[in-house]
C-alpha cells in the first residue's frame, strides 16, 4: 500500500504542475521509505561531478531506502505520458556529467543506509553454478562504496573481492556500469568479470534478478552498459581469502620497448598454467617532467632514496615506471624473497632502480585515498579533472608513445599518466564494454588536474582540454584504433563508431530494457523519447 501511494504521488508530479511549496506536504503522506527532495542544496550537490567540467541540474533527488523505491520512481516515468530522465549516482566520481539527469530525477544511491535489507549479507558458500565458479560471495547494495564492502568482508571471514579499482571510494553499481579496472585485471579480469548475480531496475520499472543463467541478456547488457539498461540495486560479488600483506615494487625504464615487453611478459605468466609464479598486480606510469618524479618519490620513498631524472639517460626525455606487487601472509612469507627475485631477474629495467616497500594489504588498496586527504587539505581535490582514459591496442602502443608521450605532451603533464596492459580473454565479450580487437591492449589514463587561478598555462582547463583533443585527433589521423574507457562522445555517429560492430546489439538492448530512453541520459547516447513536463 505504501508503495502504491508513492507511485500515485509520482504520477501526480509527472503529469501536473505542482508548486514547489506544496510538494513537501504531499511527500509527507506519500509512504515512501526514502525521500524525494527538491531542496536547492540537494539539487546542487548532485549537479556537478568529480570531473567538474559539466553542470546538469535535476528537478529532484531521490534517496531510496530500498530497490522498491527505485522501481516505483522509474515505473512512474515509464507510465507517464511525458517520461522524465532518471539517473543513478553513486559517489559522483564521473567526469563528464554522465550521472546527471537534466530536469529529471537523480537517484542518490550512496545515501542508502547500509544496515538495511540491502546491506552486505554475511559471506557464505556460493551455490555451484559451475565448477570454475565455486567460491564465496557477498551481496552488496548498488550504492555501496567498495571500501565499505572490503571492510565488511574482512571483518566477517577475512575475505575480499578479487578485482579492484585504484580508488576504493566508488560505488559498486558505478564501477560495474563501466567495467572496474586496476592492476589485478590482467589476471582476474575487470570487476564485471567477478559478479555472479545482479538485481536491476530496468527502464520499464521492473525489478529483475539476473545472472549468466537467468535473464542473461540483461545481466551482460548492464555490466559495462553505462547505466543504459538498468539501475543496479544489488550485486553478488565474488570473494577470495584476503592476503595479509603486500610487497610493493617500482622499477624504472628509459626504453619504452623494453618497458612494454616486460609488462606484457608479466601479464602472460599464468596463462598456460595458473600455478606458475607471477605478480598479483601489474601497472605502470609515464614520467615526463621533474615535478612528477619528485611527487612520485615523496609518496613512495624515504628522502634517503632520491631519484633524479638528470642522472638517468632517457629516451626522448621520458621515463617509465613499472609497478608490481606480490601478496603474502604468514604461510608464504618465507618464499617471498625468492619468488620476487626470480621474477625481477627476467626483466630489463634500469639497474639499481628497484624500490621496495611492504605494507598491509588494506593500506595498499586504499593508497589513493591517502593522496586524496593531502590534496583536500591543499584545496586541490574539488577542482576540474579533464581526464582522458583510452584503451590502446598493443600493436600500436609504440606509435602512441612516439606521438603522444614524446610529442604532444611536451614536458608537462599536470597529473599522473597510467599505462598498463590487460588480457582480452579475461573479459566477457557478451558485456556491453568495448575494447580493442586484440588479445593484449593497454589502458592509458591521463589523470590530469586543472588548477583554477594558476599562472602556469599548462595547468588551465582550456589547455588540457585542447591537449586531450589533440591526442584523440592524433589517434584518428594515424589509424590507431583506440576505444575510450569512461567514454564521452559528442554525437550519435561518434557513439556508433565507439561501439562498432556492437552498436546493433546495444540498440536492441536499449529497445528491450529501456524503450522510452529514461535511464542514463547524462551519457549523451539517448534522450527521453518525449519532452518531460517535470518542471516544478
Amino acid at each position: 500500500m505504501a508503495h502504491y501511494l508513492f507511485l500515485s504521488l509520482l504520477f501526480l508530479i509527472c503529469t501536473s504542475f505542482i508548486s514547489t511549496a506544496g510538494l513537501p506536504e504531499l511527500l509527507r503522506f506519500g509512504g515512501v521509505e526514502g525521500s524525494l527532495s527538491l531542496d536547492p542544496t540537494d539539487l546542487n550537490s548532485v549537479s556537478v561531478d568529480f570531473g567538474g567540467t559539466a553542470r546538469t541540474e535535476p528537478a529532484a533527488v531521490l534517496r531510496p531506502a530500498s530497490a522498491d523505491d527505485v522501481s516505483s520512481l522509474v515505473l512512474a516515468s515509464y507510465r507517464s505520458l511525458n517520461a522524465f530522465a532518471v539517473s543513478a549516482r553513486g559517489h559522483g566520481h564521473s567526469i563528464n556529467g554522465q550521472a546527471g539527469a537534466r530536469d529529471g530525477v537523480v537517484v542518490a544511491m550512496s545515501h542508502h543506509h547500509r544496515h538495511g535489507a540491502q546491506s552486505p549479507s554475511h559471506a557464505k558458500s556460493k551455490p555451484a553454478y559451475s565448477l570454475e565458479r565455486n567460491g564465496y560471495y557477498v551481496d552488496a547494495w548498488g550504492g555501496e562504496l567498495w571500501v565499505d564492502v572490503l571492510n565488511w568482508t574482512l571483518a566477517n571471514g577475512g575475505l575480499a573481492p578479487r578485482s579492484w579499482t585504484d580508488y576504493l571510494y566508488l560505488s559498486v553499481g558505478g564501477t560495474l556500469s563501466n567495467a572496474g579496472i586496476s592492476g589485478q585485471a590482467f589476471h582476474h579480469g575487470p570487476q564485471i568479470s567477478n559478479v555472479y548475480e545482479l538485481d536491476v531496475v530496468t527502464g520499464k520499472g521492473e525489478l529483475v534478478t539476473c545472472s549468466d543463467e537467468k535473464n542473461p541478456e540483461l545481466f551482460h547488457g548492464v555490466l559495462g552498459g553505462l547505466g543504459q539498461f538498468g539501475i543496479i540495486t544489488r550485486a553478488r560479488i565474488a570473494l577470495e581469502p584476503a592476503p595479509k600483506r603486500v610487497r610493493w615494487i617500482r622499477v624504472l625504464y628509459s626504453n619504452f620497448t623494453a618497458f612494454t615487453k616486460d609488462q606484457e611478459h608479466l601479464i602472460s605468466l599464468g596463462n598456460s598454467s595458473p600455478s606458475l609464479p607471477r605478480f598479483d598486480y601489474v601497472e605502470g606510469f609515464v614520467i615526463v617532467d621533474e615535478g612528477l618524479i619528485n611527487n612520485w618519490r615523496s609518496s613512495f620513498f624515504s628522502p634517503s632514496n632520491p631519484v633524479k631524472i638528470s642522472s638517468i639517460s632517457t629516451d626522448g626525455g621520458v621515463l617509465y615506471c613499472l609497478e608490481v606487487t606480490k601478496n603474502y601472509d604468514d604461510t608464504t612469507k618465507d618464499s617471498l624473497d625468492q619468488e620476487v627475485d626470480a621474477l625481477l631477474e627476467e626483466l630489463d629495467f634500469i639497474p639499481a632502480s628497484v624500490f621496495t616497500t611492504d605494507m598491509p594489504y588494506v593500506d595498499f588498496l586504499d593508497r589513493v585515498h591517502r593522496a586524496e586527504t593531502k590534496l583536500r587539505a591543499k584545496g586541490l581535490w574539488e577542482v576540474p579533472h579533464p581526464w582522458l582514459n583510452l584503451f590502446v591496442p598493443a600493436s600500436r602502443v609504440v606509435d602512441f608513445d612516439r606521438g603522444v608521450f614524446k610529442g604532444i605532451l611536451g614536458n608537462k603533464t599536470s597529473g599522473p599518466i597510467l599505462i598498463y596492459p590487460m588480457n582480452k580473454h579475461k573479459w566477457d565479450e557478451r558485456s556491453s564494454v568495448v575494447t580493442p580487437d586484440e588479445e593484449v591492449f593497454y589502458l592509458v589514463a591521463f589523470l590530469r588536474t586543472a588548477v583554477p587561478g594558476s599562472t602556469e598555462p599548462t595547468q588551465s582547463l582550456e589547455y588540457l582540454t585542447r591537449q586531450n583533443e589533440r591526442i584523440l585527433d592524433y589517434c584518428r589521423d594515424t589509424g590507431i584504433e583506440i576505444k575510450q574507457y569512461l567514454p564521452n562522445h559528442a554525437t550519435r555517429s561518434d557513439w556508433e563508431r565507439h561501439f562498432g560492430d556492437g552498436w546493433g546489439r546495444f540498440l536492441r538492448r536499449k529497445a528491450e530494457f529501456d524503450p522510452k530512453h529514461i535511464l542514463g541520459t547524462g551519457q549523451g547516447i539517448f534522450q527521453p523519447l518525449s519532452s518531460p513536463s517535470f518542471a516544478l
